[in-house]
């Protein structure tokens, strides 16, 4: 286990296969995934803060999850973390400055941190296991149903075989894929489920879309990095 500044644990993730399906389309397909780390916790407050300066959430507190935070705004934290780091950055923009509307590419040969995509999201969160979830909800996962309509600190439920916390629930997390383009255009990809979600949707193949502007309380993102 790798540890991050400010205590952000990086978890060694085996490579695996995972199959993927969209509810539109009807298709499924199999992702190969090669070895990879991720964050054993979604990224803290304090570890956005120290990064950037800055402190969106709507909920204050060191080891909340950060929320309030967009697409691009993940995606710029891990540049600027890869930097402060002395990794090479994963993403480069493909107009001058880092503004909302302008185009990012991912270098896949950089060894800087970067979201993960929807099948390597997957791949952690099951840890091996086949269900809809990797244990009890209760016990794994800030949902509707325990959360007392409120995000919580990180680590505070049960882990999943590989030491991943709160894949499921407390905040979606933003993964790097493009959802639909078809229909919705650069939507991103979200996972995991939230502190005000019902149970259903906290499940490891549940996914949900959004624009990469928007910000809300409830969607957070955690980092990882390739093996080069």
């Amino acid at each position: 286990m790798d540890m991050v500044m400010g205590g952000n644990e990086m978890i060694a993730i085996p490579p695996g296969r995972v199959t993927l399906s969209d509810r539109r389309t009807r298709r499924s397909w199999q992702v190969e995934l090669a070895p990879y780390r991720l964050g054993a916790f979604p990224v803290t407050q304090a570890l956005y803060a120290r990064v950037t300066g800055r402190r969106p959430s709507a909920a204050q507190g060191d080891r909340l999850p950060v929320e309030g935070v967009s697409w691009w705004d993940a995606v710029r934290f891990c540049n600027e973390l890869s930097r402060r780091e002395g990794f090479t950055p994963a993403y480069r923009f493909r107009t001058d400055g880092e503004g909302e509307g302008e185009g990012v590419e991912w270098d896949a040969s950089a060894d800087g941190y970067r979201l993960p995509t929807e099948a390597e999201w997957e791949h952690a969160c099951r840890a091996g296991t086949t269900g809809p979830r990797y244990g009890e909800l209760d016990e794994i996962a800030w949902y509707r149903g325990n959360s007392r309509e409120r995000i919580h600190d990180v680590g505070g439920k049960s882990p999943n075989a590989w030491g991943m916390h709160d894949m499921l629930g407390n905040v979606w997390d933003w993964c790097w894929d493009v959802y639909d383009a078809e229909v919705y255009g650069e939507y991103r990809v979200l996972r995991g489920g939230g502190w005000f979600d019902e149970h259903w949707s906290c499940r490891a193949s549940a996914r949900r879309r959004s624009h990469p502007t928007f910000q809300v309380d409830d969607v957070g993102f955690r980092i990882a990095r390739s093996v080069v």
